[in-house]
């Protein structure tokens, strides 16, 4: 695999005429990955934290997420059920294994019924937890792994995240920046704004064409 990769890598050098690389070059390159250099950042992400929050939730909203704000953690089972209630979705739920989701306390809910780990693609209803919202675009952060399944993500027609207020930053370099210090970058980092859409059919926007029809956020007040 390793001699595979050094054999691609190479003729894309090449291609680039990078094959041989002086010293000084090389140099600026490494400096450039290392450091980390941040881009634009619209000024409307120049906000307090509670300016964040609010157009996080703005700007989700307007690409047709949904979102439930509680004060809580006792809150969101409530508000995980009452969103199935309303629009006749069963209670079966397919959850992330994620500490973050362990913490609370489920059973205040005693109709969900709940399973976890990935899904096989017969599931109706995922929740997951988020690393972070992003203000810019209200976007939502997530990132697999063991405990944050990425096909929970895109099976499930309707995706619930469960995401918590002091998780918002305002723009994407603020992100890819918490993401770098918790350890680096996953096998797979997903960036959802609202649910998945399509306007390739006679330009008519069609919810659901590549993942989840419904995106619902249960946004955590924890500021």
């Amino acid at each position: 695999m390793t001699g595979g990769r050094d054999a691609i890598l190479g003729r894309v050098r090449k291609s680039l005429g990078r094959d041989t690389i002086d010293e000084v070059t090389r140099a600026a390159l490494k400096a450039r990955l290392d450091g980390h250099p941040r881009g634009i950042i619209p000024d409307r992400t120049n906000r307090d934290r509670r300016g964040k929050i609010d157009i996080f939730v703005e700007m989700a909203m307007s690409v047709a997420a949904t979102i439930d704000r509680v004060d809580s953690a006792d809150a969101v089972p409530d508000a995980v059920g009452d969103y199935l209630a309303q629009r006749n979705l069963g209670a079966d739920i397919r959850m992330a294994p994620d500490a973050r989701l362990a913490e609370i306390d489920w059973s205040k809910r005693p109709t969900l019924e709940i399973t976890k780990g990935p899904s096989a693609g017969d599931d109706e209803v995922s929740v997951t937890a988020a690393f972070a919202g992003i203000a810019e675009t209200g976007t939502l952060l997530l990132h697999s792994g063991p405990a944050s399944p990425t096909t929970l993500n895109f099976l499930p027609e309707n995706h619930i995240v469960v995401l918590r207020a002091s998780q918002i930053v305002g723009a994407y370099e603020d992100a890819w920046h918490l993401l770098r210090a918790a350890g680096g970058m996953s096998r797979a980092v997903n960036l959802i704004t609202g649910p998945s859409r399509t306007g390739d059919i006679e330009q008519t926007i069609m919810l659901g064409a590549h993942g989840p029809r419904r995106l619902h956020i249960v946004l955590l007040d924890d500021v």
